[in-house]
């Protein structure tokens, strides 16, 4: 058997896996040995754009009274804002040192559609000093009323942006730069669209149309719709700096890339294609997989399944496990109705349902179409999907095989992270058994160790077949 190790987040379990298990990583960028000089240069000497102090300078002089915002994402990513490598503090600190006092900076939490932030959540992770700074923290609500209109995209849709940004005379966006599955990949614009965006906006810019587009896909940026419109959009409201980080598989950072928006974001993009990026010769029997840190629930684990998917063949099965720790380990009440529409009657179906005319566009139907487009590669029956929280009214909406099924019955439903591993093990071993009694040979089964983060890119050359 082949040792490998699951990183969960919060904890990494070890599971035993065939000898023939391909396991493909993500390559070894290097970490920052000191991030904190790191975040200190990056703000110092920033990519197309006047040092972050100078920039503070030139808008006071120009309006003493001046606002600022820093906007920074909700809790499904795990940007550094506290601790050695934290980057939020150096930018509060750069503002406070130009003058501006604590009552004219607010920390905005780029939400888009997802739930607020609560209070703990907060203090977890932000750096403590904020909390006794003076510095308002709010939570973007993308229904609020008092959104503001900015016109229309080239594509035709509105813009609604959060008041408080719009407000600011100074605006700052940090985040994250991962592989995406819908927007090619997070940080940059996505701080304003959709985090910042009003929910109708966010219709359009997660539409079928958009997401229906082959281009709508991990790594990739020319011809992205939901790229394009994102970019469009945070130019239009304005932004004047951003710091974003790249971390590693062990969420350390390894590089920080502050500066002008789409300069920045350009080369941190760049240097992420060259360790996320993982080169395979041929497509897989059974795919192995993860949610990483961001699945915190079922929503979020889309991003681990739409990525095994691209690496299975059509006879093949696809195992996803996840920490779905969040307070509802499905999602939301709309989530879990789209789901189960999913469920009931197959992704080509849901497909067509959701492009039809008398179809009203509903909130976190991206989602779902990004779990149904998967699932036309891989018939629903082919998934077993797994988090120890889910009860089994949850896995009555979710499509796919309930991986307690593989547990002894005094185990299932218990809630203990460790059983992740015994599911792997277990669906693993029955598969590789029901494929040699039919097959005759053993199957190619694929772990994919950095669940969501590592992309795999098939050799053309091959056929990837």
């Amino acid at each position: 058997m082949k040792q490998a190790i699951i990183n969960l987040g919060a904890e990494a379990l070890k599971v035993e896996l065939p000898d023939g298990t391909d396991i493909l990583t993500m390559g070894v960028p290097q970490v920052l040995q000191r991030p904190q000089a790191a975040v200190a240069a990056a703000l110092a000497h920033p990519i197309a754009t006047p040092p972050l102090r100078s920039l503070l300078q030139e808008r006071l002089e120009q309006k003493p009274a001046a606002r600022a915002v820093v906007v920074i994402s909700d809790g499904t990513r795990p940007v550094p804002y506290r601790g050695e490598a934290g980057i939020l503090w150096p930018i509060l600190q750069c503002l406070l040192d130009a003058g501006l006092p604590p009552e004219r900076i607010c920390v905005l939490v780029a939400t888009g559609t997802h739930r607020p932030m609560r209070e703990d959540e907060l203090r977890e992770s932000l750096d403590p000093r904020l909390f006794s700074s003076g510095i308002s923290i709010e939570n973007h609500d993308c229904r609020a009323e008092d959104l503001v209109r900015l016109g229309c995209t080239s594509r035709g849709s509105d813009i609604w942006i959060n008041r408080r940004f719009m407000e600011a005379d100074i605006r700052i966006l940090t985040g994250l730069v991962e592989s995406h599955f819908m927007a090619g990949v997070s940080g940059g614009r996505k701080a304003v669209c959709p985090g910042l965006i009003g929910e109708q906006s966010t219709y359009v810019f997660h539409g079928p149309e958009y997401l229906a587009a082959p281009e709508a896909r991990d790594l990739v940026l020319k011809g992205n719709p939901c790229h394009e419109e994102a970019v469009e959009v945070a130019r239009t409201a304005g932004v004047d700096f951003i710091v974003n980080v790249t971390l590693d598989h062990r969420f350390q950072p390894t590089g920080v890339f502050a500066g002008e928006l789409e300069a920045a974001h350009e080369r941190a993009v760049q240097e992420l294609r060259e360790f996320v990026t993982i080169p395979v010769d041929h497509r897989y029997d059974m795919v192995i997989t993860h949610g990483g840190f961001v699945g915190i629930n079922h929503y979020q684990a889309a991003k681990a399944g739409v990525t095994a998917a691209t690496l299975v063949r059509s006879k093949g099965r696809i195992v996803i496990v996840a920490d779905n720790s969040d307070t509802d380990p499905v999602g939301s009440s709309t989530y879990r109705t789209l789901l189960h529409l999913l469920k009931l009657h197959g992704p080509q179906a849901f497909l067509r349902l959701i492009r039809s005319p008398d179809w009203r566009f509903t909130a976190e139907q991206w989602q779902v179409q990004m779990w149904a487009k998967a699932m036309t590669q891989l018939s629903m029956d082919k998934w077993v999907y797994y988090s120890p929280q889910l009860q089994p009214r949850d896995y009555a909406v979710i499509p796919g095989r309930d991986g307690n099924s593989f547990l002894p019955v005094q185990r299932r439903y218990e809630n203990r992270l460790q059983t992740a591993a015994h599911v792997v093990e277990r669906s693993t071993k029955a598969f590789y058994t029901e494929w040699i009694d039919r097959w005759g040979s053993p199957p190619a089964v694929a772990f994919l160790a950095d669940g969501p983060y590592g992309i795999p890119e098939l050799n053309t050359q091959t056929g990837g077949l």
